[in-house]
């Protein structure tokens, strides 16, 4: 009756055409068959996963039928199902088991295709990744939890690392914290205080912010205490499969992490891994969002004939499509820099890449459910939960404003890092892109905070079109650059200009493995 058949049962890795080449350029291609399988194991059963944990979300338990303290949250047994198959593929954990040339670029490539199955999981997935080079500071510290946290056990012999920084007087601004860490004089700290968003509380270990007598610092944290009480859990807009909690602490035990007065320093290194995995979720949301629009197109008939040959609706999607691509180079880029310990680059590239790759999602997502129709709109098609979903990375780690100041912050404290960038970018040799840098410079002038969210639209922008036209489609390219630099075309997607190659970047893009007579 003219309906496509289900986008299931395929491999989302290898129909992911500019992810997969991206691997290889990147560096990561030692890690294409385990990407491979992890695409096609996603592709079964998993997707039945995302949607059961997002229909029964976890429940908190505060007490037992006696009235004694449990503080459990209890989920569907589909998200274990799932957070089992991500620590087994070593999404949490991958570079650092094998520090080898390549491990964060084969990483990336795994999450984005991950995250296009179920976004909730890279939560907990992502903090417990983000955690190591943060416990390094502490070596004793890192030599008790790394095994642990890199472990491919889910549950036992394994661990879980979340994070608890903000409080609700001060949210993004951490040194407004009120929680304090009093010293017990045997190495131990007590906590006690509030924390207004903990995500994955069920973790084994925290990484907490408090106030100690020194200032603001870093501390790790177990769950599987007494002092660790769970008030309740968020009730939120996407991201419904994992729980996220408010905290009480009552003398909680902790360690310190690195020097008191030093804890934003300290635990900034999981703040960087974890805002890379916030493009890297994006990316995958993109990427899930396009592959429904493009399959759905290319199997519904629509006046006489299939959605895909009609000339408007090429245009949308070829744009979701130059949009998606942009992004999957940008993150895949990003990756190679922490594989190369490249410092300077990722310094900006991250904040910018976080900012923009994650605030174009939500309008990408839209506008693919659009293509569905009212199809779309039903739970049923996957897209209401994935448009939930679209909001979330632009918020967590910093929203949009927070990570345009700290872009400002590194062009005042780190020069080399937009030296680094700058000399990324012209690496294309293209007039329109030495353009767009010519109107960067001029905002660099006089650096405006006001100005900080166009200044950093134009800094992504510049990156993405440098690499698409060294790497990316021809096609993608050359819409891109007219869309996106020279300004061909509108401000709602789908306004691409004459003379762009639509059916070509549809192909591109579209997946062909459930093509049918």
């Amino acid at each position: 009756m003219n309906q496509p058949p289900p986008l299931a049962g395929y491999d989302l890795f290898s129909e992911n055409r500019p992810l997969v080449e991206a691997l290889e350029r990147e560096g990561g291609g030692y890690g294409r068959e385990r990407a491979e399988a992890l695409g096609q194991a996603l592709g079964g059963e998993p997707l039945e996963w995302g949607r059961l944990a997002n229909e029964q979300p976890p429940v908190l338990r505060t007490h037992d039928r006696y009235g004694n303290r449990l503080d459990e949250v209890e989920f569907h047994p589909s998200w274990h199902s799932l957070m089992q198959l991500g620590v087994e593929a070593g999404l949490h954990a991958l570079p650092w088991r094998e520090p080898v040339p390549g491990a964060h670029v084969a990483r990336a490539a795994m999450f984005i295709t991950w995250s296009q199955v179920e976004a909730g999981t890279g939560c907990p997935l992502s903090m417990t990744f983000a955690a190591v080079p943060a416990l390094r500071a502490e070596p004793d510290l890192a030599a008790e939890w790394e095994p642990r946290l890199t472990s491919l056990c889910y549950g036992d012999g394994g661990a879980l690392c979340g994070m608890a920084m903000t409080e609700r007087q001060g949210g993004s601004d951490v040194r407004a914290n009120t929680t304090t860490a009093q010293p017990s004089g045997d190495g131990m700290y007590r906590l006690d205080g509030h924390k207004w968003f903990c995500s994955a509380p069920m973790s084994d270990v925290f990484l907490v912010l408090a106030q100690a007598p020194g200032g603001l610092s870093c501390f790790l944290m177990p769950r599987r205490q007494e002092g660790f009480r769970i008030e309740r859990l968020k009730d939120k807009l996407g991201n419904r499969s994992n729980a996220s909690a408010e905290l009480e602490l009552r003398s909680a035990e902790a360690r310190l992490v690195g020097e008191e007065g030093r804890g934003v320093q300290t635990i900034i290194e999981m703040v960087n891994h974890t805002r890379l995995d916030c493009v890297l979720g994006s990316t995958g949301l993109q990427r899930r969002a396009v592959a429904e629009a493009t399959h759905h197109a290319e199997h519904r008939l629509a006046f006489g004939r299939r959605l895909a040959e009609q000339p408007l609706m090429q245009n949308v999607l070829a744009d979701l499509c130059v949009e998606s691509e942009a992004a999957t180079l940008t993150a895949m880029r990003l990756a190679r820099a922490y594989d190369e310990g490249d410092h300077a680059f990722r310094r900006l590239a991250t904040a910018v890449a976080k900012y923009w790759v994650c605030k174009v999602t939500p309008s990408v997502v839209a506008e693919a459910l659009e293509c569905l129709g009212g199809n779309g709109y039903v739970e049923e098609s996957g897209l209401p939960r994935l448009y939930r979903e679209s909001p979330l990375n632009s918020i967590w780690e910093g929203a949009g404003n927070v990570n345009c100041l700290d872009v400002l912050r590194a062009l005042a404290r780190s020069p080399e890092s937009l030296e680094a960038f700058l000399a990324e970018v012209r690496l294309a040799e293209d007039p329109r892109v030495e353009l767009a840098l010519a109107e960067v410079v001029d905002e660099l002038e006089e650096v405006e905070e006001g100005r900080a969210r166009y200044l950093v639209e134009r800094l992504a922008l510049a990156l993405q079109a440098s690499l698409l036209l060294r790497h990316g489609s021809p096609a993608v390219a050359e819409a891109f650059c007219a869309t996106r630099l020279e300004r061909a075309g509108g401000r709602a997607l789908g306004t691409l200009p004459r003379g762009v190659d639509l059916r070509r970047i549809f192909e591109r893009h579209r997946p062909v493995a459930l093509d049918i007579a």
